[in-house]
């Protein structure tokens, strides 16, 4: 009898043993799962290493814990949302109904020129204290950063331009308009629209700096902007247009025009003599256009004729 008391007792300590040993195993392997170093258990001392495992899990837990809401307390910082035009030259005579056209579509506008706001002899209407205008030299966008946040923009319109002797149209109609292009494309602005014109074909020493300047322009905007680069040649914009003091009715010449050759489309076609045969358009087309280009991502990218600005401008 006493011999199978003896037998039980050590069957059971072996029970106990195992089952204490397995425990210790588990904990060390949740322990080191969770990232926690481990201390390697012994079978002699199975229940302290159980204890020391399962505070050493408590411990990682708390500091996991720790990490994730502390993770979660810090926020990403929010990236500035595009919602800005940009027109450049937007105190001139397209420029100023482009600036009405995007504030009629409720479209934040910020215009940069050399002079800035328009002064109040020339255009005192109520839109202009709607517009953000800040005064600045295109040819150095790299300091636009202090007035302009190119980051902010969604779109850049231009309607820099100008005449004068050769050096002085190449350098205003193809320089600026490249600088700007290239500072545009730089801050990830996503379309550009340029006003440009319509090559009537004329000899080459007419208006040569003109032309070879608006050209250079396009080139540069169709390699910066594949995707989202709009040129718009007009020919004759007529319309209220506003020098000094003095309001000049181009409409007078433009709109009879206009109606006379709005059905001379297949006449336009012909060589040497079709680019005399475009119609003029309306200002108010022009910057309709020029806006819509440059929010609406179903207008393609590439060249607008006067037939397409029209159409666009129109309806």
């Amino acid at each position: 009898m006493a011999a199978r008391t003896r037998i039980k007792q050590g069957l059971l300590q072996t029970l106990v043993h195992q089952l204490c040993h397995s425990s210790s195993y588990y904990s060390a392997s949740v322990v080191a799962r969770s990232g926690a170093s481990a201390t390697r258990v012994s079978s002699s001392a199975a229940a302290p290493a159980s204890s020391s495992a399962s505070s050493t899990l408590g411990s990682s837990i708390q500091s996991e814990k720790t990490v994730v809401e502390a993770a979660q307390a810090v926020k990403p910082k929010a990236a500035l949302e595009r919602s800005k035009l940009l027109v450049l030259g937007g105190n001139g005579f397209v420029g100023t109904h482009a600036c009405q056209e995007a504030l009629s579509r409720h479209l934040p506008v910020v215009s940069m020129s050399r002079s800035g706001r328009p002064a109040a002899t020339v255009h005192d209407d109520p839109w202009i204290n709607n517009v953000t205008w800040v005064r600045g030299d295109i040819f150095h966008p790299e300091r636009w950063k202090d007035t302009i946040p190119l980051e902010e923009v969604s779109a850049v319109i231009s309607c820099v331009g100008g005449f004068g002797s050769d050096e002085q149209m190449l350098k205003i109609n193809g320089e600026a308009n490249i600088a700007a292009i290239n500072a545009a494309s730089k801050s990830g602005v996503k379309r550009f629209v340029f006003i440009s014109a319509l090559d009537y074909g004329l000899p080459s020493f007419v208006l040569r700096g003109y032309y070879k300047g608006k050209k250079s322009a396009e080139e540069e905007l169709l390699r910066k902007f594949p995707y989202g680069g709009v040129i718009l040649r007009p020919g004759f914009i007529h319309g209220n247009r506003q020098v000094g003091s003095l309001k000049i009715p181009l409409s007078a010449i433009g709109a009879p025009l206009e109606m006379l050759l709005k059905n001379a489309k297949p006449a336009s076609r012909l060589p040497l003599v079709g680019n005399f045969l475009m119609p003029p358009v309306k200002v108010t087309s022009v910057a309709r256009a020029a806006v819509r280009s440059a929010i609406d991502n179903a207008v393609p990218p590439g060249v607008l004729d006067v037939w397409s600005i029209k159409r666009l401008g129109d309806h």
